[in-house]
């Protein structure tokens, strides 16, 4: 079984390097075009289910590519972004964020901690090994849960946690 991890196109607040979180941000052009491309890509594969994020730029993702692939998606709430708090929208260099990410307790004033999404993300990954068992499946999430993800599959240090990226529609592939 082939675990495929991909994080959604590209939004007007990646492209301005802001926090995105939970707020509900739309694809841009790009990031429709992006999610084509890979979309072809992923034809290669034997993909059996699709599982996205219910964040319109995850959701977005997910239906080009289900309907390019002819693979039908689910939505799981437990992909939904890291909320950020007071965070979201603020941009990416923030001195106070990047502080506040560090401390991985931290819900980042009202927001949740990375804590409490490995939780939720290690979870739903317990969960997919056991109902998907012989079956290939998609996820289409965000930055923060696909740093979560590759933490499930791979042992790092703290720092490589931390410094961890995955861009627009770029894709993973794991094996449980």
């Amino acid at each position: 079984m082939s675990l495929y991890v991909v994080r959604h196109g590209e939004t007007e607040w990646n492209y301005e390097n802001r926090v995105c979180g939970t707020t509900d941000i739309r694809l841009t052009n790009r990031g429709i075009e992006q999610a084509k491309d890979l979309a072809q890509l992923l034809r290669k594969k034997q993909i059996n289910i699709i599982i996205s994020s219910p964040l319109c730029r995850a959701l977005n993702t997910a239906e080009i590519i289900s309907k390019e692939i002819c693979t039908d998606y689910i939505v799981d709430q437990r992909l939904t972004e890291q909320d950020y708090g007071v965070f979201e929208g603020s941009p990416h260099d923030n001195k106070e964020f990047l502080e506040a990410k560090l401390h991985f307790a931290n819900k980042l004033s009202g927001g949740e901690s990375i804590l409490q999404v490995v939780q939720r993300i290690f979870n739903l990954l317990d969960d997919i090994k056991e109902k998907y068992r012989n079956h290939n499946v998609l996820l289409v999430a965000h930055g923060g849960v696909c740093r979560v993800i590759n933490a499930y599959f791979k042992e790092q240090s703290n720092e490589e946690f931390y410094y961890f990226h995955i861009g627009n529609c770029e894709l993973k592939e794991y094996n449980f």
